[in-house]
């Protein structure tokens, strides 16, 4: 699939701006501060319903204005397909294909997105959470369901952890935020030990292609509770360690397991890398972590992802530049960069330039040679 046009209206630092795109690559260029990052980051609202850079959908409207509204113009699967996103204060709605929608679950499914930042370079040596928050992204366009799933969990685990720092315990209403966790954990864990069972064979294939099979990667689901074969028997064992650490949980008011501490172990040749590798062990680890995504959607979907490479490229040398770049030609591929140098031009397929000034995109003249 891929994007045709984008259209913003009150986005960041986009007055109103419509702007045509290449099938194959299109490369953003700019100064810092002028809104490259703000135009994939419209694109991927399109996909998600969330940005990858804020949790705060407000922080995504114009300065001095009350709304925004993203559309693109997408075709998947030879059809044209049409996506939009409007905000006004706390209204948030999403149309579909000229179809209204409310919740973010049924955007999901629709348009497909991988983002590559920065920021993704440290989901191997970072705390747990951007591991957590690595599954769940992919699982979210994978699987909607898995998101109603994840927000059932979380509100059960904020009540729990209330209920934990009340001075008199009700244990009845303790019990049934228990069963309430547990359900969700089950499902959660269930989903979550496939996704990494999938993007363990992706990643290694990738990081065995990237290192000429110096390197042999492996990504382990680590949960700090026991995994069980089926979804019953993993409800029970959550509500039995539930049970085992209640007066730990009393003592520090907080519920001290489940799936909201989950974690990725991430291994080469048998070495943990976030506390062992170097700094290129890990980021060719991330790479094919982001990479193994779009493998995944493509067998899960049949669809080819939109990658989206945020200002990645001049933190990769130039043997992964080329990789990220030529090892996915069906991908429409969108990347932001302040500058493109001579060498970076030769190393890209053809396709479109733009250039964006203060929330204004110019197409240059010609195309990627």
């Amino acid at each position: 699939m891929y994007i045709e046009t984008l259209q913003l209206n009150n986005f960041r630092n986009y007055e109103d701006e419509k702007i045509e795109f290449d099938q194959r690559v299109n490369v953003v260029t700019g100064k810092n501060g002028q809104g490259k990052t703000n135009l994939i980051e419209g694109i991927n609202i399109l996909s998600m319903g969330k940005s990858f850079r804020t949790l705060f959908d407000m922080e995504m409207v114009g300065f001095e204005k009350d709304f925004f509204r993203v559309k693109g113009l997408f075709v998947k699967g030879g059809e044209n397909l049409s996506v939009e996103m409007r905000l006004a204060g706390k209204d948030r709605k999403f149309i579909i294909d000229g179809a209204e929608k409310k919740k973010n679950a049924d955007l999901l499914e629709h348009v497909y997105t991988v983002v590559f930042s920065p920021e993704d370079l440290k989901i191997v040596s970072d705390d747990p959470e951007k591991r957590r928050r690595f599954m769940n992204r992919e699982l979210f366009q994978l699987k909607p369901l898995y998101y109603m799933e994840l927000l059932r969990y979380k509100k059960a685990l904020k009540s729990r952890n209330l209920l934990l720092k009340e001075e008199q315990l009700n244990e009845d209403l303790l019990l049934i935020y228990d069963d309430y966790l547990a359900e969700s954990g089950a499902r959660i864990m269930n989903d979550r030990a496939m996704f990494v069972e999938r993007i363990n064979t992706f990643s290694r294939d990738i990081e065995d292609r990237i290192t000429g099979g110096k390197e042999e990667l492996a990504v382990h689901y680590e949960s700090n509770i026991e995994q069980e074969k089926t979804k019953e028997a993993q409800k029970e064992r959550i509500l039995s360690v539930l049970a085992e650490n209640r007066e730990k949980d009393l003592e520090k008011r907080s519920t001290s397991s489940g799936p909201h501490r989950d974690d990725l172990k991430i291994t080469s040749n048998g070495i943990d890398l976030r506390h062992f590798g170097s700094r290129g062990q890990q980021r060719t680890a991330a790479l094919s972590l982001k990479l193994a995504e779009l493998k995944l959607i493509r067998e899960e979907t049949g669809e080819e992802a939109i990658l989206l490479l945020d200002d990645v490229l001049s933190e990769l040398d130039e043997e992964r530049q080329h990789f990220l770049i030529h090892s996915f030609e069906k991908n429409q591929l969108f990347i932001t960069a302040a500058e493109l140098s001579e060498n970076m031009k030769k190393n890209l397929p053809s396709g479109r330039i733009y250039e964006v000034q203060n929330g204004k995109v110019n197409s240059l003249t010609g195309s990627i040679t």
